[in-house]
């Protein structure tokens, strides 16, 4: 059977409407023999290390979203309770964390400044990073990149753009600084060609696989709740745009998964 690592997942948020149990059984029957378990604040990162704890196919990453920021940046209690938990068994990463200036839920500084600690984190545990960079509307997008990548050049950490559709100009600076790049369901329904160019360019060395379940549902399944065993969907689709066969696409992108959560 085909392998497949699905690198985001929020599995263990209280709001995923599916049963996590059976989620899991049809995720390993598919193919899906690896979850990385995702969190955004500090409730469900615990949640993340629980359920890889409780199955051996998960995997934990923990992360405050960029979103959450002025809920955590000035509490002391919360970031000391963030650090113990970067020690914990089964966590192998830090993530999501970024900017995300779309929705403007947290200030810019705010943002910032929790993504700097963040780092300091990481960087202290020696774990790579699910990177969550989102720009505004008003600037196309462009915005987040000039205040993501001299706090990223600072530090210079291991790590993975998460739910890449940017443009090859993106790309080419993601690349430059050997950045894994997270593809999901957005390639199977985007309209975007740039986005889709971008995604034929990306070496298959830098490709990691994810589902960002319970979103971005790929198609042909929008309208159902997002799973880790719709990964293999994009992975299909992957295959057909770029021409390479499913073997590669699978083989190449788990490989790469676990180099980048030191799993080999």
């Amino acid at each position: 059977m085909i392998e497949y690592f699905d690198t985001h997942c929020h599995i263990q948020f209280k709001s995923y409407p599916l049963d996590t149990d059976q989620v899991i059984k049809d995720a390993v029957a598919s193919g899906v023999t690896k979850m990385l378990s995702v969190g955004c604040t500090l409730e469900d990162s615990k949640l993340a290390v629980k359920l890889a704890r409780h199955c051996k196919n998960i995997w934990a990453a923990i992360g405050l979203h960029p979103h959450e920021a002025k809920k955590y940046v000035n509490n002391n209690d919360e970031l000391q309770a963030f650090r113990d938990l970067a020690g914990s068994d089964r966590v192998v990463a830090v993530g999501e964390i970024g900017l995300d200036y779309y929705y403007g839920h947290s200030s810019r500084q705010d943002q910032l400044d929790l993504l700097r600690y963040q780092l300091t984190i990481a960087e202290e545990f020696r774990l790579p990073i699910l990177f969550h960079v989102r720009g505004s509307k008003a600037f196309d997008g462009q915005d987040v990149w000039r205040d993501f990548w001299p706090i990223f050049d600072e530090f210079k950490p291991k790590g993975v753009i998460h739910s890449f559709s940017s443009t090859p100009k993106e790309l080419e600076a993601i690349l430059k600084r050997d950045l894994f790049v997270g593809l999901n369901g957005i390639m199977t329904f985007t309209k975007n060609s740039s986005q889709l160019e971008s995604a034929k360019q990306v070496p298959l060395d830098n490709i990691l696989l994810e589902t960002d379940a319970p979103f971005l549902t790929p198609s042909p399944f929008r309208g159902t709740i997002c799973q880790p065993k719709h990964v293999v969907d994009t992975a299909t689709f992957l295959s057909d745009l770029r021409g390479e066969t499913l073997q590669q696409i699978a083989e190449s992108t788990t490989k790469n998964a676990n180099r980048l959560c030191n799993l080999v």
